[in-house]
């Protein structure tokens, strides 16, 4: 077991080059991801010579100007290949996610001098990155953050800790938002700080019940010193910068919480249809086939919402309501999909034997990170009927 080999799932791609790519990313997964992924989520292990080869082959810049480094791929693309990634491994998936939020700030907002600085090295230059929001008092309510950036002649002093940080520790380079003036959303800034500044540590990372490869962890800014150089966008936008780049932020979780969710069905099929009870493969009894079928469904259901808004992306149109669905569904059902993995391989499903229960261990982030699910349904209410009366 597992008896029936997963088909690829069948893209609707708009180019010949994104067929290629696809190609090429299934090619890594299966040779240079997906047979280690086991062994080493089981043993804490954070791949960074993945990422090194990711970033030689182009793939971490996905979705920006070819000018500084990136691949120009529409929104639609750069999502699929999440999708495929993360089917391989979330670690991959997920830290490919971040890194491209990372990135973001200085790729949308940055002055034109900071992009060619910067963005090679960010892009293709096998550097990895990390986006600095949350607190450890502050995570679904960002604009009460409390790191602080002071100025000091040409220089901001940078002091706080930040909290929930995908690859603090490991990254080369944070995002960091902090306050620069008042309180609320009006008096954060955006900094590109690198990690080998002095007065940048991280503490030990979290212990979590799963994606154990992916460091996550607090990072302290004790007294950092910045040029002004390396401040993203104009002193009080942060928050705006922060915002807009989670929109795009929450495409990609909902990408890569369908590539677990295939990735489960997968094994699932693969297992029904080997395993033989009273006879025959336990695939032919109609409470399961219709299992099966559900989880398809959802699966299918979320990859048409999560482009959907991808198009709108690459539309130019607005896309933070749709963004927040994806996100909202797409995880959920990862969720669902796998929970309903591990019932279908019974017993085996609850050993680590099999892939299924690392499955359903590393969906139930992907319904935390990036704005919890109830925060996606505030952002989508908000939409519908407006903001909230105070």
């Amino acid at each position: 077991m597992p008896d029936r080999a997963p088909q690829p799932v069948d893209r609707q791609l708009p180019t010949d080059e994104a067929r290629d790519l696809i190609s090429l990313v299934r090619d890594i997964a299966q040779r240079e991801i997906a047979p280690k992924a086991a062994e080493e989520e089981d043993a804490g292990h954070f791949p960074r010579e993945v990422f090194t080869l990711l970033s030689r082959t182009g793939l971490l810049g996905l979705p920006y100007d070819s000018e500084y480094g990136g691949a120009d791929q529409p929104y639609e693309v750069y999502l699929q290949v999440l999708e495929e990634l993360a089917a391989a491994r979330l670690t991959v998936g997920l830290g490919v996610s971040v890194h491209t939020l990372a990135s973001y700030a200085l790729a949308t907002y940055g002055s034109k001098e900071q992009q060619v600085e910067h963005l090679p090295a960010m892009l293709g230059g096998g550097l990895l990155g990390a986006y600095c929001l949350s607190e450890p008092s502050s995570g679904s309510d960002a604009a009460s953050l409390r790191t602080r950036a002071v100025r000091d002649g040409e220089d901001w002093v940078i002091t706080g800790t930040k909290a929930w940080i995908t690859h603090g520790g490991v990254a080369d380079f944070y995002t960091v938002m902090a306050r620069t003036g008042e309180e609320g959303p009006r008096g954060i800034t955006a900094f590109l700080v690198p990690a080998d500044a002095e007065g940048v540590s991280a503490a030990a990372p979290e212990k979590k019940m799963g994606m154990k490869g992916s460091p996550t962890a607090q990072v302290h800014f004790d007294g950092v010193r910045v040029p002004d150089a390396r401040r993203v966008g104009d002193e009080g936008q942060g928050f705006a910068i922060a915002l807009s780049a989670l929109d795009s932020g929450r495409l990609g979780i909902a990408a890569c919480a369908i590539g677990v969710a295939q990735a489960a069905l997968d094994e699932a099929v693969g297992y029904a249809t080997g395993r033989l009870q009273f006879g025959r493969p336990i695939a032919d009894f109609q409470g399961l086939r219709f299992m099966l079928a559900d989880m398809a469904t959802q699966i299918e259901a979320g990859r048409a919402l999560y482009l959907a808004a991808a198009r709108l992306r690459d539309a130019g149109r607005p896309f933070a309501k749709q963004a927040a669905m994806a996100k909202l569904h797409c995880t959920d059902t990862a969720m669902k999909v796998t929970t309903d993995a591990v019932q279908v391989l019974g017993g085996y499903g609850y050993t680590a034997d099999f892939p299924a229960e690392r499955y359903m261990r590393e969906a139930k982030v992907l319904q935390i990170v990036e704005g919890t699910n109830q925060i996606q349904r505030m952002v989508i209410a908000r939409h519908l009927a407006g903001p909230e009366t105070r």
